[in-house]
């Protein structure tokens, strides 16, 4: 089962032995079926989500079909994912997060916050150079890269891959297993155990978890 939805943010509960808990609330469903995907006709096996009203101004026209075509509105955050049964969607239906409400476990996809240009200590956890005498501004500074990172016999570049300064943040993560702690029906909210990647008010994918049931 999958769902899209909006990171609310963050706050605490009590769990069963009294003790608090941090989760995150998020706003999930209901979403609309765009398209599903058959082997015979496309391939492989997916579904199409779509989720968010969005603007007339801001619609283009082919999203705009695609949407029509369905019979649904056109939708703000669309995201494909391939599904084992595609038997319980149909193009046009919606899907609330009630359909969530026997999970134990969801994985969150999410794209992390943007930290801008940072370097080796804040990106990597570099231990940096000693402080004590003798050392001259260059107490965060990543050292020698040529010796190890020199890409021989294919030019004169860094290998890629090698751990250095740069932009941090603002990837495609994935955080699993965490614990559905409860399901608002009629709020379209769940409330999971854990942080979740993202800024409050960024999108997200909600699945059920693949490795723990």
């Amino acid at each position: 089962m999958i769902l899209l939805g909006k990171k609310v943010g963050m706050t605490q509960v009590y769990d069963e032995a009294g003790k608090l808990m941090p989760v995150t609330v998020i706003q999930a469903g209901p979403c609309a079926v765009l398209q599903v995907k058959t082997v015979e006709k496309d391939g492989y096996q997916a579904v199409q989500l779509g989720y968010g009203d969005v603007k007339a101004s801001r619609v283009k026209k082919p999203a705009e079909g695609h949407a029509k075509k369905a019979g649904a509105a056109p939708k703000a955050f669309v995201r494909e994912m391939k599904v084992a049964d595609i038997s319980a969607y149909q193009p046009g239906s919606e899907i609330n997060v009630s359909a969530m409400a026997d999970v134990k476990f969801v994985d969150v996809i999410g794209t992390s916050k943007g930290k801008g240009f940072a370097g080796v200590m804040k990106r990597h956890h570099f231990g940096g150079f000693g402080a004590s005498h003798g050392t001259e501004r260059k107490h965060r500074a990543p050292g020698s890269l040529s010796s190890f990172g020199s890409d021989r016999g294919h030019g004169g570049n860094i290998k890629k891959g090698k751990r250095m300064a740069g932009h941090m943040g603002a990837v495609r993560v994935t955080t699993k297993n965490h614990q559905l702690v409860s399901v608002d029906a009629e709020r379209n909210l769940m409330v999971i155990k854990g942080a979740v990647p993202g800024a409050p008010g960024s999108y997200v994918v909600v699945r059920r978890a693949k490795t723990k049931a």
